[in-house]
């Protein structure tokens, strides 16, 4: 695995630290982390695009050290989705950019994928998929999922509850990681819990979660507030790993069908919900030939 550089991208809005791999002048690929999670969790996808000529860069997020807290404190996915399009400018990124979300970065993807004239080329989310698309089609199917679902995600209600979840992150990140997939790499969850060292890094991941149910959306993310609960308008490639325990499986079953032609949906097997991770190689693959199409 080759070693990424270190990088501050000025935003204007935010300052946001970042890794990054490959030569400069290759297109962009902008990797974007969810919870609980870093940018390190791109430390095998990274090289890999590299590798296939991309300029890759793999921000920690709004509020994961050692990116700033923003001062709006805002953390709702209209913001995140901001983010993503900001930094296609500030990294000089042109029409062959491509842009890769997992968990809340695949929210962020949503975001961005619901706008026709967004500028990157091509759109990759892994582990969530587009709610859009979860509240279109057969709904039969789906309601069955739901009392499991709903067990499964325990734990979006119990980062709702003040001050508890802050303290009790040390424990929930390993957890989580435990949960919803492979034995994970001590590496991964070292990682995770670095990005949320402080009890305000902490309150910013979590607020990523409180911002969905208390949104106060502040008005310059306002034309982002509900872009990613629509219609993904470009082709997307979605990923989603066969024995995750963070979001059921089964709901990728038709998501083909109600994507943009020439998207594609996959389901890898032996993976949990760090899918990329788990089994970097077929994740790997998939990636460079959806976007090599």
């Amino acid at each position: 695995m080759t070693s990424p550089e270190r990088i501050v991208v000025d935003l204007g809005h935010l300052r946001l630290a970042a890794l990054t791999w490959g030569a400069a002048d290759g297109p962009l690929a902008v990797c974007l982390h969810g919870f609980p999670d870093s940018a390190w969790t791109w430390r095998h996808l990274g090289p890999a695009l590299a590798a296939e000529g991309y300029r890759v860069v793999a921000p920690f997020t709004r509020g994961y050290a050692p990116s700033e807290i923003p001062a709006d404190h805002d953390y709702h996915v209209a913001a995140l989705t901001y983010d993503a399009l900001a930094l296609h400018r500030a990294l000089d990124g042109d029409d062959r950019a491509v842009l890769i979300g997992h968990d809340w970065g695949a929210l962020t993807v949503h975001g961005v994928a619901a706008r026709s004239d967004g500028p990157y080329r091509r759109v990759v989310a892994m582990a969530v998929p587009p709610i859009a698309a979860l509240r279109s089609g057969p709904a039969a199917p789906r309601l069955r999922l739901l009392p499991r679902q709903a067990v499964m995600s325990w734990y979006i209600a119990f980062n709702q509850l003040p001050y508890l979840p802050e303290r009790a992150l040390d424990r929930l990140i390993p957890a989580l990681w435990r949960r919803w997939g492979p034995a994970p790499n001590p590496t991964d969850v070292d990682n995770a819990l670095a990005a949320v060292a402080t009890t305000p890094r902490r309150s910013a991941a979590l607020g990523y979660y409180r911002a969905m149910l208390r949104p106060r959306i502040d008005r310059r993310y306002a034309d982002h507030a509900t872009g990613w609960l629509q219609p993904t308008a470009m082709e997307m490639l979605y990923l989603h790993g066969v024995d995750d325990g963070c979001m059921h499986v089964d709901f990728t079953d038709g998501l083909e069908n109600l994507l943009p032609s020439g998207s594609a949906v996959g389901r890898v097997a032996g993976a949990g919900h760090f899918l990329h991770l788990d089994e970097p190689e077929e994740t790997r693959r998939r990636i460079v030939e959806f976007l090599a199409g």
